[in-house]
C-alpha cells in the first residue's frame, strides 16, 4: 500500500489549489479524481467565475478575497498567464434589498472603494445594463472574474512540477481513519496517509455521511448569448453583476473566451438530488429562464444562443462554506465552498486546507465555515 503525507480527494477548484499549496510545501501528496482532469460534471466549468470584494454575503469573507487575489496574482507570475481579469462589479436590486445592503456593509466595514449609483447612471456608464429605475447600485472596481477551468489546469500542473501526483478516472469509495493516520480506498487501490482532504464537491456527503442533508447538489444552467450590440458587452466596457430582480436573481459576465454575454440564474428551478442524477442537459425551458433575465435587464443582448451548460451548486443550509477537520476524524479536513459562490475563493481555500492538513489550524479566520455550527439551534 502506497504511503503519502496527505491525500486530495476531488481535484477541482479547492483540490487542486491544495495540491499545489501541500507540494509547494514539500509533502508527498496524491490528488484522486473520479473524472478527468478538468471535467465538465462538477461545478467550475463554463469558461469563468466571478470574483469580487464587496461580498454581501458576509462582511467575514473580505479578508478571504484578499488573500485570494493576492495568490491567484502568485499563480499568474508562476505560470505566465492570465488568471484573473479585473471588470469592475455591480450588485443590483431593490434599495433595501440583501444584496445591495450586504455589498454596501462589507464596503463600508473594510473601507473598499465603491460608488452608489442610480440605474440612470449606470446605464450612462455602462450601456449594456438597462435597469429598473427603482434600483439602486453598488459599484466596486477590483471585481471581475477568474479563468476557472484554466485555474484548475494551472494549479494542477504547478503542483505536479513540485512532485506531486494526480490519478484521474479512480472512484474514491471509502476513506477509513485509523491511529491518527487515514486509508483511502478506491476502484483501483488502497492508500494511507497521515492526512485526507475531502473537496469532491456534489458528491462530498456520499464520502462524509454527517454532510448528507448538509450539501445537497442544485442543478444550474448557464447561458452564452450574441448580443444585437457586441461592443456593448465587452470586457473593458460591462462589469460582472449580481442582480435582484423580479425575476430572480441573475448573475452576469462580458464577452469572454465565447463571442456571446454569459448569464446565469441563481437557484435556477430548485432541483436538487444526487449529483450523478441530476441532468447535465440544458432544455428550451431553462434556455427561457436566463431569457427572462435578459429583456428585463439587458434588452440589446437578446440574440441568438451561442452555448448552454449545466452545472452544479451543492447547497449549505446557510450557504456558507464548509471548511474543517471532522470533530470525531480529525485525520479527514473537509471542503465544501460550493453554494454557488466558493470558486473566487480556490486559491485561498487550498493554503488553508494545506494549512489545515499540516497545521491544524490558519492563520485566516474559519469560525464561519467550522462543521459544529449545524448542530446549534437554526434561527426560524
Amino acid at each position: 500500500m502506497k504511503s503519502f503525507d496527505t491525500i486530495v480527494i476531488g481535484v477541482g477548484g479547492m483540490g487542486s489549489a491544495a495540491l499545489w499549496h501541500l507540494a509547494r510545501r514539500g509533502q508527498k501528496v496524491l490528488g484522486i479524481e473520479r473524472f478527468d482532469l478538468g471535467h465538465n460534471m462538477g461545478s467550475s466549468h463554463g469558461l469563468n467565475r466571478i470574483i469580487r470584494l464587496a461580498y454581501f454575503e458576509h462582511p467575514n469573507y473580505v479578508p478571504l478575497l484578499r488573500r485570494a487575489y493576492e495568490l491567484w496574482r502568485e499563480t499568474e507570475q508562476l505560470t505566465k498567464e492570465q488568471l484573473l481579469f479585473v471588470t469592475g462589479g455591480i450588485d443590483a436590486g431593490a434599495e433595501d434589498s440583501r444584496i445591495v445592503q450586504g455589498a454596501l456593509a462589507a464596503c463600508r466595514e473594510h473601507d473598499l472603494p465603491h460608488e452608489v449609483l442610480t440605474a440612470r447612471e449606470t446605464t450612462q456608464r455602462f450601456p449594456g445594463y438597462r435597469l429598473p429605475d427603482q434600483y439602486a447600485v453598488v459599484y466596486q472596481p477590483d471585481a471581475g472574474f477568474v479563468a476557472s477551468e484554466r485555474a484548475i489546469l494551472a494549479h494542477a500542473s504547478l503542483a505536479v512540477a513540485a512532485g506531486a501526483a494526480i490519478h484521474g478516472r479512480e472512484k474514491v469509495l471509502a476513506i477509513e481513519p485509523a491511529q491518527g493516520r487515514v486509508v483511502v480506498v478506491t476502484d483501483q487501490g488502497r492508500y494511507e496517509a497521515g492526512r485526507a482532504i475531502v473537496s469532491a464537491g456534489g458528491w462530498i456527503s456520499d464520502l462524509i455521511p454527517t454532510l448528507k442533508a448538509k450539501a445537497v447538489p442544485e442543478r444550474q444552467v448557464l447561458g452564452w448569448f450574441l448580443p444585437q450590440k457586441p461592443d456593448l458587452f465587452r470586457p473593458e466596457v460591462f462589469p460582472v453583476s449580481n442582480i435582484l430582480s423580479e425575476v430572480g436573481h441573475f448573475y452576469q459576465f462580458p464577452t469572454w473566451g465565447i463571442p456571446g454575454f454569459k448569464i446565469g440564474l441563481y437557484h435556477h428551478f430548485h432541483e436538487t438530488g444526487h449529483a450523478d442524477e441530476l441532468s447535465r442537459e440544458p432544455t428550451p425551458a431553462d434556455e427561457e429562464a436566463l431569457r427572462k433575465g435578459i429583456r428585463h435587464m439587458f434588452p440589446d443582448a437578446d440574440g441568438p444562443t451561442l452555448r448552454l451548460a449545466a452545472c452544479l451548486f451543492t447547497n449549505t443550509p446557510d450557504e456558507h462554506f464548509v471548511i474543517d477537520a471532522l470533530p470525531d476524524a480529525p485525520e479527514v479536513v473537509v471542503a465544501s465552498p460550493c453554494s454557488g459562490h466558493g470558486f473566487k475563493f480556490a486559491s485561498v481555500i487550498g493554503e488553508m486546507l494545506a494549512d489545515l492538513a499540516t497545521k491544524g489550524t490558519s492563520q485566516l479566520d474559519l469560525s464561519l465555515f467550522k462543521i459544529s455550527r449545524f448542530d446549534r439551534p437554526q434561527p426560524t
